[in-house]
């Protein structure tokens, strides 16, 4: 019991340093302890963060990740096509505007084309805080409830880079035709720098010499770009989402293009040379694009006090608000971010079991 208690309250740096020595290691490793996460490698409860980047599986292989043929777009392709298939109607472009509650109870949408939708029972994906906060008057909900709502922690902590590619770019550490280079890389190489990283983050600006998570997918997949060119995908830490407060401005989206850019080209000498386009998202740009407050790629941090039974607010952790007919099935909700659809299905369960109908979700995924 002690050292469960431990490990929730350790950061990664800690957890590292009880199995290994070298701090190049530790550097690679400790990056998912921190992807997503408005905390540095020295924060407690960052040891959580890492163990929850290897929850799950892929055919069988703990631990491991996948892609999607198409890219991860083709996940919700499929995921709407099922819906289709069983009659189901999706709508786009269509935001929500407002939950709408009569006599206490959740009746249905009013959308931002000033549609109104009705239904016995709304269930919303978005985050917490869009849930309740945005799309939610005040005065439908307990007041101790509401703010918690307002406490709830999802900063903006990630900036990704999507870049096309004229060819596949070497690195000077890789043996040219190694396989290495089909594998997850991480640009950085001391828990020192990470910590400088986190350390611009805190002075509200992206860092200057950033961590970054990169793949190039389309060794794993062609489909996703023309024959002889390539798709590099950079996840990066960290970027806030304002800027000393403020919004960003176009010279700063291109500040921040140009530390990854350099961190990168630091390991691959021909790298900036093969740039045909880049894709630049902020977090502000994340949340101006499909509405995650802040950008949060989890829908809330994943620390101690906002998981399990405390996902997202205490007392309301089994997928049901406190107002009837309104159910929550975003990653705000147990077990958190990620592409797994876990808090769906639960949210599914618990559903089907207040319609006394039976369970048809499937079961034994080991993340639900």
């Amino acid at each position: 019991m002690y050292e469960t208690i431990r490990f929730w309250t350790m950061s990664v740096a800690e957890y590292l340093d009880e199995y290994f020595e070298t701090d190049v290691i530790k550097a690679a490793l400790s990056g998912s302890g921190i992807i997503g996460t408005a905390l540095g490698i020295h924060s407690p409860g960052t040891a959580y963060v890492l163990l929850h980047h290897y929850m799950g599986d892929v055919d069988g292989n703990v631990g491991s990740w996948g892609f999607a043929r198409g890219g991860t777009g083709a996940v919700s392709k499929a995921i709407a096509g099922s819906l289709q298939a069983a009659g189901g109607e999706i709508r786009t472009e269509a935001g929500v505007d407002k939950i709408i509650v009569r006599n206490g109870k959740a009746v249905g949408v009013a959308l931002d084309n000033g549609d109104e939708l009705n239904a016995d029972i709304v269930v919303s994906a978005m985050d917490v805080k869009r849930t309740f906060l945005t799309c939610m008057d005040k005065s439908d909900l307990p007041e101790k409830f509401h703010r918690r709502v307002e406490n709830f922690k999802i900063r903006g902590s990630s900036g990704k880079i999507n870049i096309a590619l004229d060819g596949l770019p070497t690195f000077s550490a890789l043996p040219k035709g190694s396989s290495l280079i089909h594998s997850d890389m991480h640009f950085i190489d001391s828990m020192d720098r990470m910590e400088l990283a986190y350390d611009d983050w805190k002075d509200g600006t992206w860092s200057k010499d950033p961590y970054i998570d990169m793949t190039i997918p389309t060794l794993s997949d062609p489909t996703m770009a023309p024959p002889g060119k390539h798709f590099m995908s950079c996840f990066v830490q960290y970027c806030p989402h304002k800027i000393e407060g403020r919004d960003w401005t176009s010279e700063e989206k291109d500040g921040f293009a140009k530390s990854v850019f350099d961190q990168i080209a630091n390991y691959s000498p021909d790298f900036k040379d093969l740039i045909l386009h880049a894709e630049v998202r902020t977090p502000q740009d994340i949340e101006d694009e499909i509405g995650i407050t802040e950008g949060n790629i989890f829908h809330g941090e994943l620390t101690m006090d906002q998981l399990l039974f405390n996902r997202p607010i205490p007392g309301y952790a089994q997928y049901r608000s406190p107002v009837p007919g309104l159910y929550m099935c975003g990653s705000s909700n147990h077990p958190g971010g990620g592409i797994m659809a876990a808090p769906g299905a639960n949210a599914a369960r618990e559903i089907l079991s207040d319609l006394k109908r039976p369970n048809v979700v499937p079961e034994n995924f080991g993340d639900d």
